[in-house]
């Protein structure tokens, strides 16, 4: 797992996050389950050419979620990091 693409998934645009962004310069973007914090930021680093101070993470259990019957499924577990990016630095996701 050593390409960017392959640790940042999607970069997250709810309401919540783009107040992150205007007011305390924290990104943030889905990533995969197996990456750690050093790799996050290499990878922020190497695709948007922007310098990272700070990554934090938060791992996401999939639900339980009924199919037909007495059948379950599950969604799929999931990563989110909310990266701080350094004084005076902005990424244009939209």
């Amino acid at each position: 797992m050593n390409e960017a693409h392959q640790i940042i998934q999607t970069a997250s645009l709810t309401e919540k996050s783009t107040l992150m962004s205007e007011k305390q310069n924290k990104y943030v973007f889905r990533v995969s389950p197996r990456a750690n914090k050093i790799q996050i930021k290499s990878a922020i680093e190497q695709l948007f050419q922007k310098k990272v101070v700070d990554v934090n993470t938060c791992n996401y259990a999939g639900k339980k979620k009924r199919e037909r019957r007495a059948d379950y499924g599950r969604t799929a577990h999931w990563k989110k990091a909310i990266v701080t990016l350094a004084e005076g630095e902005k990424i244009d996701l939209v």
